[in-house]
């Protein structure tokens, strides 16, 4: 099993609307890199929801339901989605300012790339924040 971590604009699609919704394709990615970190999830691998711009907090976990295939908005068939489906909320939302005050997360890509809106965890990673937010 692999970890990851995706984040969405609350206001554009919140974790709530995949809470609400069941299922999302996560398409529309267009960097190279979160397109390669798309093609390796696998389902069953977790995904952390992170709600950037607005809240900039980890909010929820969600599954891979179904692995890389073309992306349905683009017109290249090089552009990556996955199927994510919820698991379950955090009961507590671990804010950005926590990640970067815990000297355990120093060399997460969340702060080395804070660009990225699909990147990898290492499993210590994912079950440091899981327990913040637990």
């Amino acid at each position: 099993m692999h970890y990851w971590l995706v984040k969405s604009e609350p206001e554009t699609y919140s974790w709530a609307d995949l809470v609400r919704d069941g299922r999302i394709c996560w398409d529309g990615v267009r960097n190279y890199q979160a397109r390669n970190n798309l093609q390796q999830m696998q389902p069953g691998d977790m995904v952390l929801f992170y709600h950037s711009v607005s809240e900039k907090a980890i909010v929820g976990i969600a599954k891979v339901d179904k692995a890389a295939y073309p992306d349905p908005t683009a017109d290249d068939p090089k552009w990556m989605a996955v199927d994510l489906v919820p698991f379950r909320d955090f009961k507590d939302p671990v804010t950005l300012e926590q990640i970067k005050k815990d000297k355990r997360l120093e060399n997460i890509a969340l702060l080395r790339q804070s660009r990225l809106s699909v990147m990898p965890l290492k499993a210590e990673e994912f079950d440091v924040l899981l327990a913040l937010g637990n």
